[in-house]
């Protein structure tokens, strides 16, 4: 009997922790759908891969749509995010920085978070960069399957943070379907034990 119930138990504790990552999988593939975007101080673009100061495929849809919100002028400021991999003569943040002043955005309201190599060591330091210029709201860019994650995060280290998906991330199909999945476990864990704690598995 005694072993029946352990059994039994253990059963319930398996089908939750599977409703679980279930529902967080939805929430994360809903939020990618979702474009939450409103007036804020700045929009805060999350890093991807450079190449020798050219942004990558994945960086540059992120950097297209950040554009596209500036120009709708929904923020005062921009943040661009990342640093650099072993070898490389530039961060993630000095290409973006590029690109935007590119597009004619003046310098002066671009600020560099240059050193985080995970979302959670960016958005810290997004955080610092927002108390030392007064900017209390954000709207992250990022690829769909990141966003919920990214906002969790940014709400976790004191940021006001509203989401904006790209809608032309290169990572699709079964690529993106494994994102999901892997920001799903991500997500529910993090919920539990604070998103600090998954950030060296998570990125």
């Amino acid at each position: 009997m005694k072993l029946r119930r352990v059994f039994q138990s253990l059963g319930t504790s398996i089908a939750l922790g599977l409703i679980y990552l279930l529902v967080s999988l939805f929430q994360v593939w809903n939020t990618g759908r979702s474009d939450d975007r409103q007036i804020v101080d700045a929009i805060v673009v999350l890093g991807a891969a450079q190449y020798d100061g050219r942004p990558s495929p994945q960086l540059q849809a992120r950097l297209d749509h950040a554009l596209k919100l500036w120009n709708l002028n929904l923020a005062s400021y921009i943040v661009v995010t990342g640093g650099k991999q072993v070898g490389d003569r530039f961060t993630e943040a000095a290409a973006a920085r590029k690109f935007f002043e590119s597009k004619g955005v003046a310098s002066k309201l671009i600020f560099e978070e240059n050193t985080g190599k995970t979302t959670y060591a960016s958005l810290l330091a997004v955080s610092l960069v927002a108390i030392e210029q007064k900017i209390t709201s954000v709207v992250i860019v990022s690829d769909p399957f990141h966003q919920l994650r990214a906002k969790l995060i940014a709400q976790e280290v004191g940021l006001d943070a509203s989401s904006s998906p790209t809608r032309s991330s290169v990572i699709r199909g079964g690529d993106a379907f494994k994102h999901n999945l892997q920001e799903a476990v991500g997500v529910a864990v993090g919920r539990i034990v604070g998103f600090r704690r998954v950030d060296s598995w998570t990125n």
